[in-house]
């Protein structure tokens, strides 16, 4: 199966509690329009819904039904070996659950009579997509194919412009830090450099003491 980025990734590390790694690649048209898989999943392709697989059809049928009601449904492009978990909601970038509402622009049962068209938009392999199709109720198959959102691939190119920029002035400070402190390293040992060179020279050259009477 190939691989499929999710939407955002973070790490720990020692000099910030904890940093986002950037979600997408710098030229995400680029990409999109001239990387093998994307080229082939933006074209029309076969897909099956892929939930609950060991159970039988009729109970499959209703689970599609009420997962694509939900806002979301397991989805694989069958000739390209991808399976997705979808999600059909409005604001899909938001960290609060209560924004993501599926609404009838993003999960549509009366389009057409015994289907349901939906749209699910997301970032896969560092580019934000928007993916659409539909799947036939009865047999749990349809088409799908995805396309370049580049209403929101402007805003993650501004994230990342900003990420990139935090990054590197973090960097100059550590880089800043480093410095002064070898300096410091340096001065505090010249400075006991110079104490000890002292010390032997009185240890070679004594003051001579008083002279006894006669």
């Amino acid at each position: 199966m190939l691989p499929v980025v999710a939407n955002l990734l973070c790490i720990e590390d020692g000099q910030t509690s904890q940093r986002i790694m950037p979600r997408v690649v710098p030229d995400q048209r680029e990409k999109f329009e001239n990387d093998e898989l994307f080229r082939k999943l933006s074209r029309e392709c076969e897909i099956r819904y892929t939930g609950f697989r060991d159970r039988p059809l009729e109970e499959r049928q209703f689970k599609c039904r009420q997962e694509c009601s939900e806002g979301h449904a397991d989805v694989a492009f069958a000739g390209a070996g991808v399976n997705i978990c979808l999600t059909f909601t409005t604001n899909s970038w938001s960290e609060n659950p209560e924004d993501r509402i599926p609404t009838r622009e993003f999960v549509d049962f009366d389009k057409e009579p015994g289907k349901v068209h939906f749209k699910s938009q997301f970032i896969m392999n560092g580019v934000c997509v928007i993916w659409k199709g539909y799947l036939d109720l009865l047999r749990l198959d349809g088409t799908g194919w995805l396309e370049f959102d580049e209403e929101r691939a402007q805003v993650e190119d501004s994230l990342l412009r900003q990420q990139i920029e935090q990054y590197n002035r973090g960097l100059r400070d550590f880089e800043d830090r480093q410095r002064h402190y070898q300096q410091a390293q340096e001065r505090q040992a010249e400075t006991e450099a110079e104490g000890a060179q002292g010390s032997s020279y009185d240890l070679l050259d004594p003051k001579p003491g008083p002279s006894s009477g006669s």
